[in-house]
């Protein structure tokens, strides 16, 4: 137990004494959880209670004696004894040890965690505590009276604190760690820092005191113990010959000293690519071979080169240096890293063979590695160029001829050449033309000597140049029939573009531009211009050239027209004045002739000249508006939208009209499927029964067969039917028969209604004879069995005869039940449904 004066000096001072006592002797005992930690401290405590009571007796002597007070008290956590532990003891100077103090601990684990005997005072802790999970304790310690319950002092707080012990681990909460760092990088580059936490006390021991060391790795890395940062050890790490590390590093507590507990996490280390391999070629002389017939940009072989770096590091880049191949050669990169260099040739080859040199190179060289030596390499080509059959050779790659137009056919147009490379020669090569080129077949070729005629005459103004195509074949020597035959060899073919240009001459005459119809004034004054003429002329050139206009003398316009300054048609003498009315007109036809200056050539034209009556008033006369006799033959638009307008009117017309009708025409066809329950007619009304007898007049039925009937109605069933009273059929004959006339009408005479509808039809018979056999009968069942007993004596035979007609009475007039809805107010009809 821990207790103090109250008084300031002395209990401030003894409280520190015992505080510096417990703080010096606790962490050279490195206390652990057991009985043994409990023995000390229960020590510890008794020592200083007997100095608390030395200073009270020292205290005795100045001043009065006053109560006790705590102030704090320490439990080591995760102590499990087979007890309660006691960790101190509470005590007043009001005890006087006669049993009626009474010591009461509230506050934080009161009374589970903490527990204390009321007698006493002496604390004990219940179960074994966690310091990380609480750390402290705030309790409430009174000192009451146990018989009036009263408080012997005031209550004071006390804190019960739970000493840490080394019992948690290190721990890496980010880990696995992955990091990167450049191959070849220097002794000590910084790769990562690793950190682990410790949850015991770190101002208490070196509980809590982290050291890093590396478990595995310690040849390539260090790891700085108080930092955790990961550094290089060596300084040629190459990512060629390894490229990933697997590094183990542990954290310890307690300062890394013996008896700490420890935890390790794994740091996986990848090196990053530099610039520090050269390009090689995979071998030093590459041949090659290629046809003398490869086309240009034909691939003749490819070369290949290594880089162990990556990425842009092994980008590499081919030139072909000075040589023989000049700008026959051209070297690509094959690949998008260049692995694969590409050959292929431009030009024709003119050697049988070529000696060139290649390089290979990284476009992006680090300076640091220079001291390997020139990052590129080079290698030797050969290309052999080798002998094949080509196809004949034109002198020239493209043809451009000429030829006049309207030549006679077989004119000489030009001449094409072609020759063997191969041989040299020219009598083995056969020329002919690509039909497809010259589908009008303009055009001939000799097939020997590749002279190209005209196949008839050409128009300039018609087409001004021809695309022709010239195809040259080489002709061999094959085996037929054990002897030799020159025949054409369709593999060796080559094709030559030739144009051909018309040339013009002037074979056009000149001709009126367009159709002149003009229009003048009867009133018009000599020399007056009627119209101003132009020409045109399709030759080449023509339009520059002077166009002469005239009027043959022997024309009679001639007497009122003439020519003038080459272009202007101007009136010669006065025309006869015509009478105003508008429908007084005159026409005029002046017959041209159109002479080119240069060549001479003529060509006619007409010119239309109407003569009108004029309105004078004015500079100009103006021509009186003519009246036509003749309805005009154009309409206007509104006059053509009205049109439109009542012919879209009728189609509409006509198409509903159709429509309706052929709607009319399906409802009245008896074939016609319908669901019969849309007409059926029903009633809800309730009906009086048997007895209701008066609810309806049975002659509307007896009289129903003397209805009308239809147009198509069948001749002869009237006839056949009996008229109503008494002296004709009896009623259910009758019923019969209308029934009969009604499927008739309705089958033979579509036009009654209703077309589509289903008739049901309900009569009641006149009973069985052999009547009821049921007890339970009414009276005028029974007076009706009693004058109907002797019923069908009549059929009994002869002899029965007169026994029937003395003893049956006749019989009453039957009436038909008809099927209606019970109690209708209406009288009952014939149902159609």
């Amino acid at each position: 137990m821990l207790t103090l004066p109250r008084q300031g000096g002395q209990r401030k001072h003894s409280q520190f004494i015992i505080s510096q006592i417990f703080t010096l002797i606790k962490p050279s005992l490195n206390l652990a959880p057991g009985p043994k930690a409990g023995l000390i401290s229960a020590s510890i405590l008794r020592a200083c209670q007997g100095k608390r009571d030395r200073m009270e007796v020292k205290g005795s002597r100045s001043r009065s004696r006053r109560s006790w007070i705590w102030n704090q008290f320490f439990v080591i956590e995760e102590y499990a004894g087979p007890e309660p532990v006691l960790i101190g003891r509470l005590h007043t100077d009001m005890d006087r040890n006669d049993g009626r103090t009474k010591y009461v601990l509230r506050g934080e684990g009161a009374g589970s965690v903490f527990v204390i005997d009321e007698k006493t005072g002496n604390i004990h802790v219940t179960k074994p505590l966690d310091r990380e999970e609480k750390d402290e304790y705030r309790l409430i310690a009174t000192a009451t009276d146990r018989q009036t319950d009263r408080a012997l002092e005031p209550s004071s707080q006390f804190i019960i604190r739970v000493q840490d012990i080394n019992d948690n681990p290190p721990v890496f909460d980010e880990g696995p760690y992955s990091a990167t760092v450049p191959e070849m990088a220097n002794i000590g580059t910084s790769i990562i820092q690793v950190t682990a936490t410790d949850a015991d006390d770190p101002t208490y021991g070196n509980s809590a005191k982290l050291v890093y060391t590396l478990v595995q790795g310690q040849q390539y890395f260090s790891v700085d113990p108080q930092t955790g940062i990961l550094r290089t050890a060596v300084p040629d790490m190459d990512r060629e010959t390894q490229d990933q590390y697997l590094v183990v590093l542990q954290a310890k507590d307690m300062g890394g000293h013996l008896g700490g507990l420890s935890g390790t996490t794994t740091v996986t280390v990848r090196l990053t690519d530099v610039n520090d391999n050269p390009p090689r070629f995979t071998q030093s002389m590459w041949s090659f071979s290629v046809s003398e017939l490869a086309i240009p940009g034909a691939e003749i072989g490819r070369i290949s080169a290594t880089d162990a770096d990556l990425g842009e590091n092994a980008k590499l880049e081919y030139t072909i240096l000075e040589g023989e191949s000049g700008d026959t050669f051209n070297i690509t990169g094959r690949d998008q890293k260049g692995r694969r260099g590409r050959i292929s040739i431009f030009p024709l080859p003119s050697r049988s063979s070529y000696s060139f040199s290649v390089e290979v190179l990284n476009p992006i060289v680090d300076p640091r590695f220079l001291r390997r030596g020139p990052f590129k390499d080079r290698a030797s080509i050969r290309v052999a160029v080798l002998d094949a059959d080509e196809p004949p050779r034109f002198s020239r790659a493209r043809y451009h001829m000429d030829v006049s137009e309207n030549c006679p056919p077989a004119c000489t147009v030009g001449r094409v050449s072609a020759v063997d490379p191969d041989t040299g020669l020219t009598n083995n090569i056969r020329f002919s033309i690509d039909p497809q080129s010259d589908p009008e077949a303009l055009f001939r070729i000799t097939p020997e000597t590749g002279l190209i005629t005209t196949a008839m005459e050409l128009d300039r103004e018609r087409e001004h140049w021809h695309n022709i195509t010239v195809i040259a074949t080489q002709r061999g020597y094959v085996l037929i029939c054990f002897s030799l035959a020159l025949s054409d060899n369709p593999s060796q073919v080559s094709r030559v573009l030739v144009a051909i240009e018309t040339l013009d001459l002037n074979d056009n005459a000149p001709e009126l531009d367009r159709q002149y119809n003009t229009a003048m004034c009867d009133s018009s004054s000599i020399g007056q211009v009627v119209q101003v003429l132009r020409a045109i002329d399709r030759d080449e050139g023509g339009n520059d050239s002077t166009v002469y206009f005239s009027i043959p003398p022997e024309s009679s316009a001639a007497l009122n027209f003439s020519v003038r300054d080459s272009a202007s048609l101007v009136l010669l003498s006065q025309i006869q004045p015509l009478s105003r009315s508008p429908s007084s007109t005159l026409t005029l036809y002046v017959p041209l002739v159109l002479r080119d200056g240069t060549s001479g050539l003529t060509s006619t034209g007409t010119v239309t000249v109407s003569v009108c009556p004029c309105l004078k008033g004015g500079r100009e006369a103006v021509c009186l508006p003519q009246q036509s006799t003749l309805p005009s033959p154009g309409l206007s638009t509104a006059a053509l939208l009205a049109i439109l307008a009542c012919v879209a009117t009728l189609l509409a017309v006509s198409a509903l009209s159709l429509s309706l009708r052929r709607q009319k025409r399906d409802s009245l066809s008896p074939l016609e499927e319908d669901d019969v329950r849309e007409n059926i007619i029903t009633y809800d009304d309730e009906g009086g029964g048997e007895a209701d007898t008066a609810a309806f007049d049975i002659a509307a039925l007896q009289s129903a067969p003397v209805m009308g009937f239809g147009a198509n109605w069948v001749p002869g069933m009237e006839a056949a039917r009996g008229g109503p009273g008494h002296g004709g059929p009896s009623l259910a004959l009758r019923v019969g028969e209308f029934l009969r006339l009604r499927l008739a009408q309705v089958t033979f005479d579509p036009s009654q209604p209703p077309y589509d509808s289903v008739q049901v039809y309900g009569l009641e018979g006149t009973g069985s004879r052999a009547g009821s056999l049921s007890s339970l009968e009414s009276e005028g069942e029974k007076d009706s069995e009693k004058e109907d007993w002797g019923a069908g004596l009549e059929e009994w035979g002869p002899q029965f005869q007169k026994l029937a007609q003395d003893m049956i009475p006749p019989p009453p007039p039957q009436t038909l039940s008809v099927l209606r809805p019970p109690s209708h107010p209406h009288p009952p009809q014939l149902f159609c449904s």
